[in-house]
């Protein structure tokens, strides 16, 4: 961040250098990329910018793999925090982690300082380290399953239309009786009652939910329970207003959510991230377009977060996306390709940063024909260019100041201040102990819930049934009786608990005041308020 962006750019006697000088020169402040390139050549006059009052116009970084993304999104995270803005990220390799770590110099980073004629300081940010679950170093972030909601949770399953359709009815079960779902047992605990023959008749009444299809739900259940994922669901439940935080000195913490634990199970993670969006979305009043956003959102690896959804996840991720600009959050999708994002989500990504694409395939040529054809024109053959970016270097147009896009800039993007390598366990285990919110989010909470009341009821009902009476004296012969009717066999413990007036009047109870706080969103996540 300097103040530069109020200077006017100087003629260079080159068209297309003076055209991209004066595309970029804005009044306000700015996130700094670098430099624009012209026939190899750097020129310092023409800086590349981003104004950071477009930044919630969402965004993409795209690039193959080792050109340079995860350096560029170190750079970003970098100018937002010192802008004061927020900033999260999820780190899928540890490299991040390096955000809170003064960087070192070296002749590589002096030499690009110069070509773009930038200042270079080693500069360690105000970081937050996180981990899904507490799987991996960093502060455990988790949800309850109720907050999830269904449609997250069918991602993360596999399920299919119907299935995902029929696990909605069993979390509107849930809501109406005030069943808590808090983790992956006590969801189990529903499925479980609705196959068992005490629940038949409650399943019927669901009407759409099968007695197959809750069996195929309560096995993927199972499954995934088996595979560890109950430590990604439960209590103390993460709060995404953790993540609008700044530092004393005015810098936007930067929150970094640590991935490589989780890097087997793409889906888990990614759906994650789609989480937390939700959350922000659900909770945050709208704002329209401030001066710079209240939070920018880097979401990596985001093929992996649709691949495979259905229309109505795809929909879903649409609207939200569109809708959550106006909260003043910034989105930017981070992936290889843009063809990985479709096309209903790509037209709202306003500020584009592409590196380097390979076609070595056909399908790769046709990806990358498809790149160029949504850039504005400008003086470059983007088709050759696009295959012959050096690491570092990249393609940016963004939304100027008055909404239109910017000239297409070649950039060569200054490096990071902070460290480009990971931070040392030290580093990171000192971020954390002096973290402001660890303390709320260490320790698992298991409280009671309605997996815990229903198991507590049980044994209290088995103490209390009564010892079998002494057996008495034999009787006198008597005459054989009249035949009469068999009688009916004693109900069960469970059925007892279950039918009794105690258990139904908890359970109105509960469901009247629970379910009426119980609101769903697009994803349907849900809030019963903090």
């Amino acid at each position: 961040m300097t103040d530069e962006s109020a200077t006017q750019p100087t003629s260079t006697g080159n068209e297309q250098v003076d055209e991209i000088a004066a595309g970029y020169a804005f009044t306000g402040p700015t996130l700094e990329f670098g430099a624009a390139v012209v026939d190899k050549q750097a020129y310092p006059t023409a800086k590349v910018r981003i104004p950071l009052g477009v930044l919630n116009r969402h965004g993409l970084v795209a690039g193959a793999t080792g050109t340079g993304k995860t350096k560029t999104l170190q750079v970003m995270a970098e100018q937002l925090s010192a802008g004061g803005v927020p900033v999260f990220v999820a780190d899928m390799k540890g490299d991040l982690s390096g955000l809170a770590t003064p960087g070192e110099p070296n002749d590589k980073i002096t030499a690009r300082a110069q070509d773009i004629g930038e200042d270079w300081t080693g500069t360690a940010y105000p970081t937050e380290f996180y981990a899904l679950g507490g799987h991996g170093t960093g502060i455990p972030v988790r949800a309850t399953i109720t907050s999830f909601g269904p449609t997250l949770l069918s991602k993360v399953l596999g399920l299919n239309d119907t299935q995902e359709s029929s696990l909605g009815l069993v979390f509107h079960y849930a809501d109406a009786r005030g069943l808590s779902l808090l983790d992956l047992k006590d969801l189990r605990a529903v499925v479980q009652y609705l196959t068992s023959d005490e629940g038949k008749a409650d399943l019927k009444e669901l009407g759409g939910l099968s007695s197959a299809t809750a069996g195929v739900i309560l096995r993927e259940l199972i499954a995934f329970s088996d595979q560890g994922a109950d430590e990604f669901f439960g209590e103390p439940e993460f709060d995404t207003a953790d993540l609008l935080r700044t530092a004393p000195d005015g810098r936007g913490v930067i929150s970094c959510l640590e991935l490589p634990g989780v890097a087997d199970e793409p889906a888990l993670f990614s759906t994650f991230l789609m989480w937390l969006l939700a959350d922000l979305f659900h909770d945050l009043p709208e704002i329209g377009d401030p001066d710079k956003p209240k939070l920018v959102f880097f979401f990596d690896e985001a093929h992996l977060l649709f691949k495979d959804a259905s229309k109505a996840f795809l929909a879903s991720i649409e609207q939200t996306v569109r809708l959550i600009r106006s909260k003043g959050v910034g989105v930017f999708f981070v992936t290889q390709s843009p063809k990985d994002v479709p096309a209903s989500v790509l037209a709202q990504l306003s500020n584009r940063v592409q590196h380097a694409l390979r076609a070595f395939t056909p399908d790769d040529a046709k990806a990358l024909r498809a790149a160029v054809s949504t850039y504005p024109k400008s003086g470059y053959d983007l088709e050759e260019l696009l295959q012959s970016l050096g690491t570092g270097e990249a393609i940016v147009t963004v939304l100027s100041e008055s909404g239109a896009p910017t000239p297409v800039a070649w950039t060569r993007v200054r490096a990071p201040q902070s460290l480009m390598a990971p931070s040392t366990p030290e580093v990171l285990q000192a971020a954390i102990a002096a973290s402001a919110v660890a303390a709320k989010y260490t320790t698992a909470v298991d409280r009671e819930s309605a997996y815990e009341m229903l198991n507590a009821r049980l044994a209290k009902a088995d103490d209390a049934t009564p010892a079998p009476p002494a057996p008495a004296p034999a009787p006198a012969p008597a005459p054989a009786p009249r035949p009469t009717r068999q009688a009916k066999p004693e109900p069960s413990v469970v059925e007892q608990i279950v039918s009794s007036g105690a258990f139904k009047s908890m359970l109105r109870s509960a469901g009247t005041v629970v379910g009426r706080e119980i609101t769903r969103s697009i994803f349907g996540t849900a809030k019963r308020g903090r």
